[in-house]
């Protein structure tokens, strides 16, 4: 059975891995699943790294255990915020957020992109671009979440992208070969789309891939 690790953390409350626990539990049914704040849990033993951290701050030990992990064909899916790279937990205790002018430039490479902006939730929809063994079962589809613009690296394999009245077709599913069995999936901060079909298909497409040899 595959061994599924998903790391996040209930520093931000609209990203809160306790409040989105039942949703990943319910789409990864099936799976070996660990869901934990520990970033420790980077360095033990899984076969793919589902990310859900907001603040991606992670001690050497923690970084160098992840790459290896993919270095050695390990399986990385982001979802929503974790090409966030920029934003950081406030060191003053009136503010939420703190960020940095560059992202994490490790893990800016794994997954081939970042977040660099969003408006308001919305109904948007999501148009299927490529074949893949992600997308198998996919179909066009409508979802309400936070649309997320993101800057992405010529060289990912664009799956799926945001057909949205009032920005450019981002997009919303890759893969990232160049580092290894990585993906991203920008969905993901709604509760509706958590527990959207066409998403929950594309995550666990997403863990299969990313735990093939």
């Amino acid at each position: 059975m595959t061994r599924v690790l998903v790391v996040g953390e209930n520093t931000f409350p609209f990203h809160a891995i306790e409040e989105k626990r039942a949703q990943f539990e319910a789409a990864l049914e099936g799976y070996d699943l660990t869901i934990t704040t520990d970033r420790d849990a980077l360095t033990g033993e899984y076969d793919v790294f589902v990310d859900y951290l907001t603040d991606s701050t992670l001690t050497d030990e923690q970084l160098d255990a992840l790459l290896a992990h993919v270095e050695s064909g390990g399986g990385y899916v982001g979802v929503h915020c974790a090409s966030d790279l920029t934003s950081t937990a406030a060191d003053d205790p009136d503010e939420l957020l703190d960020h940095m002018d560059e992202p994490f430039p490790e893990l800016r490479e794994l997954i081939g992109g970042h977040f660099l902006t969003h408006p308001e939730d919305s109904e948007f929809g999501v148009d299927v671009v490529a074949d893949h063994e992600i997308t198998e079962g996919v179909d066009d589809f409508t979802v309400f979440d936070e649309p997320y613009q993101v800057d992405w690296d010529d060289d990912v394999t664009v799956l799926a992208e945001m057909d949205h009245p009032d920005l450019e077709r981002y997009p919303v599913v890759w893969t990232n070969e160049s580092a290894g069995r990585a993906a991203y999936i920008s969905l993901g901060h709604t509760d509706e789309a958590l527990e959207h079909e066409s998403f929950v298909t594309l995550l666990r497409n997403a863990v299969d891939w990313a735990a093939e040899d």
